[in-house]
């Protein structure tokens, strides 16, 4: 039986109150977590810019955008992840094949 895979995006928005360290550490910590369980991996920093709309009270934040091919598991584990992850502001994975 053939391995179900789709093209995903996950762009997320970090906190730069985390400071440069923290910013690169989170980046690299959700590189190295979708490189484990994904493949074709493309990571593009899209670096600070500012939100179109305060976030409790924070107007800019750290961008980056992650593509990726993997399962559809994996996605929803990415998610629960990001959305308790402090310094996170916002996430959203998308699906392309859709």
């Amino acid at each position: 039986m053939a391995k179900v895979t789709a093209n995903y995006e996950v762009v997320f928005i970090i906190d730069p109150a985390q400071g440069e360290e923290g910013v690169a550490a989170l980046t690299e910590k959700f590189k190295t977590l979708v490189e484990q369980n994904a493949s074709e991996v493309v990571v593009d920093d899209w670096g600070q810019r500012k939100l179109a709309y305060a976030i409790n009270y924070i107007t800019e934040g750290h961008y980056v955008l992650i593509s990726f091919t993997s399962a559809p598991e994996f996605p929803k584990e990415l998610d629960r992840i990001l959305r308790i992850t402090d310094g996170i502001i916002r996430s959203m994975i998308v699906c392309k094949d859709e």
